[in-house]
């Protein structure tokens, strides 16, 4: 079993006994898909923390749009609610790059790599993801990318 894994489990056993409720739910719902993300494709696995990462990237994505969603309908318990997720599922997230350290590398990505045009949009965002490695929203990622690359 994965080190965050564990982790993740060894914290939603502590909020259960501690009656945090939000938490509990939380962790319950990223461990289901941790879980989930197991069982997929042909044959169950072990996931590996940077695997687990990924899962718990995509759940906190979620959470934040769903904020956004409600907020904008003007169902702002709701929307308050799925902030508070995401927030405790951040908690488990590497810190995110600020915007000056996110311009810093990914100039120096496309820099390595020589890319300059449109046409290498798709190998200067593979570059960059590599660089960033999960600490910046992809979306952060790619305005950064279009926008050096004059786009």
């Amino acid at each position: 079993m994965s080190t965050l894994k564990d982790r993740l489990t060894a914290d939603m056993r502590s909020a259960l006994k501690a009656r945090d409720e939000l938490t509990t739910s939380t962790l319950r719902m990223a461990l289901a898909a941790v879980g989930t993300a197991e069982v997929a494709g042909k044959a169950k696995r072990e996931l590996t923390d940077d695997e687990v990462l990924v899962v718990l990237t995509k759940e906190a994505k979620k959470r934040r749009e769903a904020a956004t969603a409600f907020a904008d309908a003007g169902r702002a318990e709701q929307a308050a609610k799925e902030t508070a997720e995401g927030e405790v599922l951040d908690r488990y997230l590497p810190k995110q790059l600020s915007d000056a350290e996110l311009t810093e590398l990914v100039s120096g990505a496309l820099a390595a790599g020589g890319f300059t045009g449109k046409a290498q949009m798709g190998p200067a965002m593979k570059a960059a993801q590599a660089a960033v490695a999960g600490q910046a929203e992809g979306g952060r990622v790619a305005a950064e990318v279009r926008r050096q690359l004059g786009l």
